[in-house]
């Protein structure tokens, strides 16, 4: 007679995606007010190796990583905001080359140069730390626009989105 494996998961708690926080040691006053952030898509592309019948699939060699997007609210005096731009002027150096400058001097580990991690730790339904992802090598790639309006009725807070690139990323239980 064959054996019956009892195959029910120990936890029957769904992952919530309102519970998480957000760290990045490059732009300190974003932290707080993440309020959107993704685990990106992961593609490995195939290759196809061609028979006198049908193509045979076969995984390809280079995972490809969609980039990082954050949402998060400004701030009133823009600091948050800020500093996402400055570190972006830096990369693209639109006055100067002193602006790249400024951020090659600083060391990689410090996470205050040219690439920082991203840490965002999700919590679990008891609001205890569950996993981490780590977003290793990271560093801005746009800043959404800022739109002022004064027909709007109501008071509403603005917000900007960010986008990253990165090397890849690792999933950490805590």
């Amino acid at each position: 007679m064959p054996q019956i494996i009892d195959k029910q998961p120990i936890n029957r708690n769904f992952l919530s995606n309102l519970e998480f926080k957000f760290l990045l040691k490059r732009a300190p006053h974003v932290n707080f007010f993440v309020q959107k952030a993704n685990i990106p898509q992961i593609t490995l592309p195939e290759w196809r190796q061609g028979t006198p019948f049908v193509e045979i699939p076969y995984p390809g060699d280079h995972i490809s990583f969609s980039p990082f997007i954050i949402e998060f609210l400004i701030d009133e005096q823009l600091e948050n905001y800020r500093e996402i731009q400055q570190w972006l002027y830096g990369l693209g150096f639109p006055q100067n080359l002193e602006q790249y400058a400024a951020l090659d001097v600083k060391p990689i580990v410090s996470g205050e140069g040219i690439r920082s991690d991203i840490v965002l730790v999700v919590l679990n339904s008891a609001r205890n730390a569950s996993f981490e992802i780590v977003f290793y090598d990271c560093f801005p790639t746009s800043l959404s626009d800022l739109a002022f309006d004064t027909t709007m009725s109501e008071t509403e807070y603005l917000s900007a989105i960010a986008t990253f690139a990165y090397t890849y990323y690792e999933i950490n239980v805590i």
